[in-house]
């Protein structure tokens, strides 16, 4: 199963540029690791990046390198802080250079004993919050000599030197950020705040540049961890997986070993009680497995042998053992959370509008300062001091960063609850756009019903092939296919297979091989039609079975029709509460099955669905989202198999149902429950609402206060350190609100 988006080409965005987490980024000399060690995401090396905390240093990146030739793509994950750098070897060294010229500090992603990525050389923030505190310190040493202390040379020199020191302690990344973002003539809050900061301390407003340098930075380090408990909500479950591993030794003894060490088809075993360290097929005993982790399922489930188990999940009640069939870097939940950071790397639509809007909104708030300092004097009688100090409190207002970190930790919010539940949504315009969905279009079999039909009637039809032939011919063809339907049969018949020869798959129709000197056709009424084998007696026949809601799968040779073997699949009870918490929610419901339509209007009036489309082959399938598209509007397609893949691709929002879903539905949905509960789905269009309702009230948060203070700034007595208080404020108070989605 692939789950990682395409690659995101070079490209240029807007942003504030704020400094979110940002500690001193001091250019590494330290070269590449060799290319055995350096981890790599599907090829491309990898760097860590400590202080790229938001989508403005990744802005900021992107600027710096674009004029190199020989990059052709970069791909974010800012909840890691990395990049990986698709570049030839020149070009990645001159990308390496240009970005520590760009303030950041560009690490090797190097690999562990364990095989797992490890970062060269990163190191906590709290010498950054020391440093800020100490700076915090200073500065309200420097105010305290500026209110009390005697206005004389000496104590005006002792407070100068103070916030002189207070400025370099915190604001060495700013002016390192920002004057690399003058150089190449884009304006960012670093640029911003450094001009601020340099200009009120040349017009002698020198503690308050201090006060508001260390506050500024205390903040950004509040802001950059509050952000950091939503993206990395989803990787704390890692921290389930065991590091160790009991595994089978050639002797049969067992030895516990690194799980990162343990290669594929090893046999582990796991005691009652403890967590499963890989994904595997169970091999010897029964047990029941809290699987809440990866498919947020709160009951276990019991496995017997050959059934998957997977990597964090819970083994409760006996031993087990299972052959590894995923290596601890591939496991099912390793890929989750990879996947997930994949999606918070992709531009939600509110973030593109908040991404042109800041694009405006920071040079015009820019303009409005300079016009303030330079016309307020000759219109206003300002004095000149006190309208360059106004003008940079409109500088520290300036920055959009609490209407531009809104949206990507919102999102990165609402991905994280939903993966929680079991829900993998590969992308923020996905988890934004679930809310639009009006109509939802469902597959029948492994959907709506079990997935586990089994023979509930088998009817011979006059013949001179004996009855004993006949049967062992059905389960030679059933057993040969992959279908549900056949494994019922092939498992209700329980007979020895012939071999086969020329065996042909017959998409959504059935399957025909040749065996015994005789060419047979597996396969529903649809094709026994196209082969012109019907008759009266056989629809007869076929209508008595469908109108009991069972599928009927016919055998028949060159010549004529052998046998019919009716299936019955039964509905989940979740999928009947799930068609009616839709219903609620205003979604409509239709089924799309290749099943005949007699059994297909069966199921869906047991399942409460609006309404049944039957006989439908994948191109059907396609045609009928598209008329849904057209009759509704935004449509989602709900499927499991290879005939599903087209319809889920075409629909505005295509979801797979996980566990028993194929690699080709996995790949092509844009959704992905992981316990095949169709309950997942009201809960997804829920969770879209709610994502939705919280960026417009962060938007809306952000722009008021911005619009309160720059009135302020203007005719009121707003300070500078107001305006740090009030912007930083903003942006702490949007996050705490997207984080709300974490509660979920």
């Amino acid at each position: 199963m692939s789950l990682d988006p395409n690659p995101k080409p070079l490209q240029e965005t807007a942003h504030c540029g704020c400094a979110g987490g940002c500690s001193a980024a001091v250019p590494s000399a330290a070269g590449i690791p060799a290319a055995s060690d350096l981890a790599q995401s599907d090829g491309v090396p990898v760097f860590v990046i400590p202080t790229m905390d938001c989508p403005n240093e990744e802005n900021d990146i992107r600027r710096a390198v674009a004029g190199i030739d020989g990059i052709r793509s970069l791909r974010f994950q800012l909840s890691a802080r990395t990049v990986s750098i698709d570049a030839t070897t020149d070009a990645l060294d001159a990308a390496l250079v240009a970005i520590r010229k760009a303030g950041f500090d560009p690490r090797p992603l190097t690999r562990g004993a364990d095989g797992m990525p490890a970062a060269a050389g990163v190191t906590g923030g709290m010498s950054d919050l020391r440093r800020a505190i100490l700076a915090l310190g200073l500065a309200v040493g420097a105010e305290a000599l500026d209110f009390f202390a005697p206005d004389t040379p000496l104590f005006m020199a002792l407070g100068m030197a103070l916030s002189a020191t207070a400025i370099c302690l915190s604001g060495f990344s700013t002016y390192s950020k920002g004057l690399a973002a003058l150089r190449r003539g884009k304006l960012n809050m670093n640029a911003l705040m450094g001009v601020a900061v340099t200009g009120a301390f040349l017009i002698g407003q020198w503690p308050e540049a201090a006060m508001v340098m260390a506050l500024y930075a205390i903040a950004e380090l509040i802001e950059a961890r509050s952000v950091d408990r939503a993206r990395n909500a989803i990787k704390s479950l890692l921290d389930l997986t065991p590091d160790t591993a009991e595994v089978q030794q050639a002797d049969g003894k067992w030895l516990a070993i690194p799980a990162g060490q343990v290669t594929l088809d090893i046999i582990v075993r796991v005691k009652p009680g403890a967590r499963i360290p890989l994904d595997g097929r169970v091999t010897a005993g029964t047990s029941a497995v809290n699987q809440a982790p990866v498919t947020g399922e709160s009951i276990p489930v019991d496995k017997v042998v050959g059934d998957m188990v997977f990597a964090g999940t819970i083994n409760e009640t006996g031993m087990l053992e299972f052959r590894v069939t995923a290596a601890a870097d591939n496991t099912t939940l390793a890929r989750i959370i990879h996947a997930v950071e994949q999606a918070q790397g992709t531009r939600a639509p509110t973030q593109r509008f908040v991404d042109r809007f800041a694009a405006i909104y920071t040079p015009a708030v820019f303009a409005i300062a300079v016009a303030v300092a330079l016309l307020t004097p000759w219109l206003l009688g300002w004095s000149w001091t006190q309208a360059v100090y106004k003008a940079l409190v409109l500088l520290v207002i300036a920055c959009p960063c609490a209407l531009v970190i809104a949206t990507p930790v919102t999102v990165v919010s609402g991905l994280a609850a939903a993966a929680r539940r079991g829900i993998l949504i590969k992308g923020g315009v996905y988890l934004e756009d679930a809310r639009k969905l009006r109509v939802i279009a469902l597959d029948k079999t492994g959907t709506i019903t079990e997935g586990k039909p089994r023979l509930v009637a088998t009817e011979l039809l006059p013949s001179p092939i004996p009855e004993s032939q006949v049967l062992t011919w059905a389960a030679s063809l059933a057993g040969h296919s992959d279908h549900p339907v056949a494994k019922a049969i092939a498992s209700g018949l329980d007979r020895p297979a012939n071999g086969l020869t020329d065996f042909i798959a017959l998409a959504g129709r059935g399957i025909e091989a040749r065996t015994d000197g005789q060419r047979l056709t597996l396969g529903n009424h649809r094709l026994i039609e196209e082969r012109g084998l019907c008759s009266t007696e056989i629809e007869t026949r076929l209508q008595a079975h469908e109108a009991q809601g069972r599928t009927v799968t016919l055998l028949a040779s060159e010549q004529q029709v052998l046998a019919l073997f009716a299936v019955a699949d039964t509905i989940k009870e979740s999928s009947r509460e799930a068609v009616a918490d839709l219903h609620r929610l205003g979604v409509a419901s239709v089924m799309l099955t290749g099943d005949n339509s007699a059994t297909a209007s069966t199921i869906a009036r047991e399942a409460g669905i609006d309404d049944a489309r039957g006989n439908l082959l994948p191109e059907d399938k396609l045609a009928a989202i598209e008329d849904l598209q057209r009759r509704y509007g935004p449509t989602a397609m709900i499927g499991d198999g290879i005939n599903d893949a087209p319809a889920l691709a075409r629909a505005d929002i295509g979801v797979a149902m996980g566990a028993a879903g194929t690699d080709t539905a996995m790949e092509a949905a844009d959704v992905v429950i992981m316990n095949d509960d169709l309950r997942r789905i009201p809960e997804t269009i829920r969770l879209s609402r709610s994502v939705h309702a919280i960026l417009w009230q962060n938007i809306v948060l952000a722009l008021g206060i911005k619009a309160v203070f720059l009135v302020l700034a203007i005719v009121g007595g707003a300070t500078m350190w107001m305006a740090v208080f009030a912007d930083m404020g903003a942006s702490l108070l949007v996050v705490f609100n997207g984080l709300r989605l974490l509660r979920r």
